[in-house]
């Protein structure tokens, strides 16, 4: 199916479904293990997801970057009024694009906050770069502005979907919190040599100043900048210190360390995470090597094998 949105209109479950597949393959492995009846909402929230994070690559300039958020926010304000969008057929309808359709029918079905859902869009500013009005990416200085942002994106869609699976617990979120901080950190250090090629550096200054990486080296030479590897080691280290920390929230509430069994699917995330990091590992700490790239034919042994083992 075409990534166009107008062929999308007749099928917005299935347009979401070969987003995701396209470019989210890992997503689309995970998907295997959510109920029937939450597919669609799951192809939803993660088609959503993926369009917001690519916004800033598939326009040529702010202003009309700042369009497509002004029209999301529309879309989901016309979400949310459910009872407009069933009084008048022309006020509150929900755009005419795949995602926002499938969005509305997720949240018919579930209780999506929507809150969570307009939290993802002010996570991704986009500023204006002068006279023309160039898109820049922001850089995180510290560490703590990487944690708050992943809060706002990978976090509140592991909450978006734990309300769509209909479960939840102080523990499940918490975990759920530090889980999102893992993936954002290691989808980070994963476009660290793309990010490198357009002159933008993705690791805090708060880790890089502390191993003397000069940026300006590290779009030149890569690997071979000075603390480079440093400064990656001490950036996957606290990827794996916040999924470590998710798997001890689960020994609360007489969870055992196991996620129960209907919000096993949500949690599959981190296997992904752990295997990147562990790939990471063994290519020491090299986030430039080729190989880090290319998909890993154990991922999906490791995805059901998790599920069944109820860990992650």
């Amino acid at each position: 199916m075409s990534n166009d949105p107008t062929i999308g209109l007749a099928n917005p479950a299935a347009y979401c479904r070969d987003f995701v597949r396209k470019h989210d393959y890992e997503s689309f492995l995970v998907s295997h293990f959510y109920p029937k009846a939450a597919q669609d909402g799951y192809f939803a929230i993660k088609a959503f997801s993926v369009e917001l994070a690519t916004v800033q690559d598939n326009v040529s300039n702010a202003m009309i970057g700042q369009m497509r958020m002004v029209f999301w926010r529309d879309a989901l304000k016309a979400i949310a009024d459910v009872r407009i969008y069933a009084l008048n057929e022309k006020r509150g309808r929900p755009p005419k694009h795949p995602i926002v359709l499938a969005l509305y029918e997720a949240s018919q079905r579930a209780n999506l906050p929507a809150y969570h859902l307009r939290r993802m869009i002010d996570a991704r500013p986009l500023t204006f770069g002068g006279q023309d009005a160039e898109l820049h990416t922001p850089s995180h200085l510290t560490i703590d502005s990487v944690t708050s942002h992943a809060e706002s994106t990978s976090s509140t869609v592991l909450y978006l979907l734990l309300s769509l699976l209909s479960v939840g617990s102080s523990a499940l979120s918490h975990a759920a919190s530090h889980l999102g901080a893992a993936q954002t950190i290691s989808t980070l250090l994963r476009a660290l040599p793309y990010h490198a090629k357009k002159g933008e550096m993705i690791i805090p200054a708060e880790i890089t100043a502390k191993h003397g990486v000069k940026q300006e080296e590290v779009f030149r030479r890569g690997p071979e900048a000075h603390g480079i590897e440093e400064a990656v080691f001490e950036f996957a280290t606290l990827a794996n210190d916040h999924l470590i920390t998710a798997r001890d929230m689960l020994k609360e509430e007489g969870m055992g360390g196991s996620v129960p069994a209907r919000a096993m699917p949500v949690f599959l995330s981190g296997v992904t995470v752990a295997n990147y990091l562990g790939r990471l590992e063994k290519a020491n700490f090299n986030a430039f090597q080729s190989r880090l790239v290319v998909r890993d034919w154990k991922l999906a042994w490791q995805i059901w094998r998790s599920y069944y083992i109820r860990r992650f």
